[in-house]
């Protein structure tokens, strides 16, 4: 299985990329957070200049964020600096859109935007909506300033059968956060493969799939959940304990799909936040310090059943079985979020898959 890197967006992010084009990871991705996080593509392009073989992607992007023309703008640009090397993620904005207080997306939108983006990074030419006007639109002028001749590699952000349809139909990868359960990735890939089955592919279209999660090797006689495992692997699980704190008053509420002890843990993040599952500036209390490194006093919250679900802690027999499994399953490329020591992570990465 191949391996690579999500990172956020902050200034010397590309000395990180670069340690991992040194150590032979195959990609390096930033997130697309405005009001957490810096902005992806100054610092992918950063990246662009000071790597030479190493992908780059963006993950991910949604059109509750951009529109087409300008997102189309901001990847053949990359592209430019990184001719072929660049992977753009596009998904419902689930957490981009939290953290502002607001709902994601449909899979509907998400699909015309991943249209729109297909078809204008390939130099072609869309049709632009904006409310009742509607304009043909393409690059006027490409070359140096916006590469539309190599291609640029497309994922969707799935969690579930409708986004993995939607990357059936536009022939493209897949990534998905936290999700390690290989039942889970073959119920997705058939999702995909059954919408594809009835739609035209790209013959030069790929297809990969990508799981982001959190990775800590264990010292011999270590305990999996001791203070080391849970700082490496916290961000994660915090993650998920915020969307289901933000959205427990929701009719569906994801927390009710929780167990006793996982929704307990929610009650007391929001306790701890100081708001509530219905305050309107609740995003403003669960986000700060998002898939940053977790406060020791939050460490409670980081439950060994979360951690077994969402994150790989264990020996390395232990996590190179483990692995073996999501590649039998279909993913092709595993993808750490480091917070601790980042380049002795990815460099135990590197070394894990080897």
């Amino acid at each position: 299985m191949r391996a690579g890197v999500v990172a956020t967006a902050h200034p010397g992010v590309e000395g990180l990329a670069v340690q991992a084009e040194e150590l032979g990871l195959h990609s390096f991705w930033l997130n697309d957070t405005p009001m957490v996080h810096g902005d992806p593509f100054v610092a992918l392009a950063l990246c662009a200049k000071a790597t030479s073989r190493i992908r780059l992607g963006i993950g991910v992007t949604s059109p509750a964020l951009r529109s087409a023309p300008a997102a189309a703008s901001a990847f053949a640009s990359l592209n430019a600096l990184a001719p072929g090397r660049i992977i753009c993620g596009i998904g419902t904005g689930n957490t981009a859109r939290r953290t502002l207080g607001m709902r994601p997306t449909t899979a509907a939108t998400m699909e015309n935007f991943t249209a729109a983006l297909q078809d204008l990074c390939a130099g072609r030419t869309i049709e632009y909506r904006e409310g009742d006007r509607v304009r043909n639109v393409r690059f006027l002028h490409t070359g140096a300033h916006a590469n539309t001749a190599d291609p640029v590699e497309f994922v969707v952000a799935a969690l579930g059968p409708k986004a993995a349809a939607v990357a059936g139909r536009r022939g493209t990868g897949l990534i998905s956060f936290g999700l390690l359960d290989p039942t889970a990735w073959q119920a997705l890939h058939d999702a995909r493969r059954h919408a594809a089955h009835h739609t035209p592919r790209d013959p030069d279209s790929r297809m990969d799939s990508y799981v982001v999660t959190a990775l800590h090797i264990l010292d011999e006689d270590e305990d999996p959940y001791g203070d080391a495992a849970r700082d490496a692997t916290g961000h994660v699980v915090l993650s998920l304990l915020a969307f289901a704190a933000d959205t427990a008053a929701d009719a569906r509420a994801f927390a009710e799909q929780l167990g006793p002890e996982e929704r307990e843990a929610v009650r007391r993040l929001l306790d701890r936040r100081g708001t509530t599952a219905t305050a309107p500036d609740r995003h403003t209390k669960l986000y700060p310090n998002y898939l940053g490194r977790i406060a020791p006093q939050d460490r409670d919250l980081i439950l060994p059943s979360l951690m077994n679900a969402l994150a790989l802690v264990g020996t390395r027999n232990d996590l190179r079985a483990r692995i073996t499994i999501l590649e039998q399953a279909g993913i092709d490329e595993l993808l750490i979020q480091p917070v601790i020591d980042p380049p002795t992570e990815m460099a135990q990465l590197a070394k894990l898959l080897t």
